[in-house]
């Protein structure tokens, strides 16, 4: 049976904009690791990707397959369905959110051999569920980071 990393995502913001964190989980055998941030001044969106992006960039071998779940259909769309691409392509032409992620993911996923998976957030999903709590605790933090590139009102 071949082996493949199992990452579990989830962003979270307390108004949108407002407060945000994610939570990532990642897994591989029998080895499970938690990865959480929170950010004073964010989106869900820009959390939902965050910690796809997070998760990835843990990852030291871009020869094992990897599998995302992720309750978030803006991301699992993009990729999947080919939105991405467009978007790279016409350089996020009319506006397009989030462009600084987007590339940055574009960067990081480069070379992986990626299978995105949709799961309905909220529901009967443990992995799910616990990225959730990681989420929304990084949020509910008192040590949050500057999301700078939102800030600053240049991916609005």
């Amino acid at each position: 049976m071949e082996s493949k990393v199992i990452i579990y995502t989830d962003g979270s913001s307390r108004g949108n904009p407002g407060p945000g964190g994610y939570g990532v989980i990642l897994m591989f055998g029998p080895h499970k690791k938690e990865l959480s941030q929170g950010f004073r001044h964010t989106t869900n969106n820009r959390m939902e990707l965050m910690a796809v992006i997070t998760g990835l960039k843990a990852l030291t071998k871009k020869s094992i397959p990897v599998v995302i779940y992720s309750d978030s259909q803006y991301v699992v769309n993009a990729i999947q369905k080919g939105w991405l691409k467009t978007w790279l392509k016409t350089n996020f032409k009319g506006g397009k959110k989030n462009s600084d992620l987007w590339k940055l993911y574009h960067e990081v996923a480069n070379g992986f051999n990626i299978e995105m998976v949709w799961v309905k957030g909220h529901a009967e999903n443990k992995y799910n569920n616990r990225c959730d709590e990681l989420a929304t605790m990084a949020a509910d933090s008192k040590s949050l980071l500057i999301d700078e590139q939102y800030e600053s009102g240049i991916n609005d």
